[in-house]
């Protein structure tokens, strides 16, 4: 009698669940894990981004947060100040090129864990990795007003430290999605669980600002701090690596998942086909759709409030909903597609590889069209936060499309690959930003159409690469037959 085998696409899933009637979404731990990652890279991202806010109250000068817009392009749309408190935290006296090495310092921790991080969380399990890598953010993030009473280079370790301790997540995490999510679960599953990275810069941006008005600085980091060991404690005791390894999963839950995940799945011990990786054409689609992606959006994140202060006319510290709104946009439209994709896969049953193309086309080419749009609104306000606005949104699309086809060509070495396309999609967070800035000195309308056209222009050759050698299903390399000695699949 011949076993059943499933295909990540296609008739026999829907036999194979109708068989085993999927475990129901509600109360399962699979969901469980989803939304209690969510609040882990929630934690993440308000621990990168708080530190941009609170510089404004770190630095001993007021004419940042002064409501003076004199300079900008366009007439100012700044709200009335506030009026100033007394606050007894320190200030210093850092230059412009002194700020830029701290903010920018994280990138290079961040860099240089992300291929170690997804090894590690094969080799030993992502739970640990995960959990200590946000735990020593955490810790590094507390000592940050210590690090910087003590002096600028110490502070700019503290956050090349953070960056080290958040290089390992995205990839531990894909690692641990790649014995957790059945297939036809991946995008709903995996969208919420990255969503939490917008739902993290969408709460920090304007509660950093609040909590810098009516405390001070320093406890942006410890309010934020806190959340963070408070992940860390219900993660501890709340995930395990695998269903197998879950003391409390329900049987028909464990089913489910496994035998949907058969014949996907290879353990391989050390023998890792790393020739076959770096030489795979879809693993470098993904690649270059990574950082193309990235371009633009690390563009927006460290640009958009120069943009709207300078041309404008906008204080971005006076309204940090607006500075969040993209992110929000971002993050909605994130947890649709999820949906949206999984639904087109499991009851319209289009292959994989049609959706996440098709995702990836609408979440790349529609934030090229509307940045650039953005270019040409002139002084007209409300028409350039909403292209802005669209353009960040779109981009959550892409969420569902080559962000986790990770899994799809390679489950077995998803945190590998991960970590590899986010090492080459961190660069635009160190280059993009400088490129930017050289190319906007005067401050002209003309000179910002020529950031977003370079920015379309590389989210369309992403998305084009991406549509030409982009697949769907399980390379072969990452599916080993059973007889080979150093490998053996499940």
């Amino acid at each position: 009698k011949q076993p059943l085998t499933l295909r990540p696409t296609g008739n026999h899933f829907s036999f194979l669940l109708s068989i085993f009637h999927a475990a129901p979404a509600c109360c399962s731990f699979r969901y469980g894990l989803a939304f209690l990652s969510c609040y882990g890279f929630f934690v993440v991202y308000s621990l990168r981004v708080n530190l941009s806010v609170a510089m404004v109250d770190m630095l001993n000068n007021t004419h940042h947060s002064s409501g003076n817009h004199s300079g900008s392009l366009c007439p100012s749309h700044s709200h009335p100040p506030r009026p100033k408190r007394n606050h007894t935290a320190s200030v210093y006296d850092w230059d412009s090129e002194t700020q830029g090495w701290i903010l920018g310092s994280f990138f290079y921790g961040y860099i240089l864990t992300q291929i170690p991080g997804g090894y590690l969380a094969g080799r030993f399990g992502p739970k640990w990795l995960m959990g200590f890598g946000i735990l020593g953010t955490v810790i590094f993030t507390l000592l940050t007003p210590v690090a910087a009473d003590l002096g600028p280079s110490y502070l700019i370790a503290v956050r090349v430290m953070e960056g080290i301790g958040e290089g390992v997540t995205f990839p531990a995490m894909h690692t641990m999605w790649a014995v957790w999510a059945p297939p036809l679960e991946r995008s709903r599953l995996l969208t919420i669980s990255y969503t939490g990275a917008q739902i993290g810069t969408v709460i920090s941006l304007p509660l950093s600002g609040e909590i810098c008005f009516y405390l001070d600085w320093t406890y942006v980091f410890y309010i934020f701090g806190a959340f963070g060991i408070l992940w860390f404690i219900l993660w501890t005791f709340m995930v395990y690596d695998s269903p197998n390894t879950h003391p409390w999963i329900s049987e028909r839950e464990r089913v489910f998942i496994t035998t949907s995940l058969k014949n996907e799945l290879c353990t391989s011990g050390n023998n890792i086909p790393w020739r076959a990786i770096v030489t795979s054409r879809p693993l470098w689609a993904i690649v270059v759709a990574h950082f193309s992606y990235n371009w633009t959006f690390y563009t927006l994140l460290t640009l958009l409030p120069t943009y709207m202060n300078d041309i404008l006319g906008f204080s971005i510290q006076q309204n940090g909903m607006l500075s969040a709104l993209p992110y929000l946009g971002c993050a909605v439209l994130a947890v649709l597609s999820g949906q949206v994709a999984d639904y087109l896969r499991e009851r319209c049953q289009y292959s994989t590889v049609k959706v996440r193309k098709a995702f990836t086309i609408v979440g790349m080419m529609g934030p090229a069209v509307f940045l650039v749009a953005a270019g040409y609104t002139g002084c007209n306000y409300t028409l350039a936060v909403t292209f802005l606005t669209l353009s960040s949104s779109l981009g959550g699309v892409s969420a569902s499309g080559f962000n986790i086809n990770h899994l799809d060509i390679a489950p077995s070495y998803a945190g590998i690959l991960l970590g590899i396309t986010n090492t080459f999609a961190t660069i635009p967070g160190m280059v993009g930003p400088v490129i930017a800035t050289a190319l906007t000195k005067q401050n002209t309308i003309e000179e910002w159409q020529t950031v977003f056209y370079i920015a379309a222009a590389i989210n369309l050759f992403g998305a084009l690469v991406y549509t030409l050698c982009g697949r769907g299903t399980v390379q072969p390399w990452a599916l080993r037959q059973v007889h080979d000695k150093h490998f053996h699949c499940r």
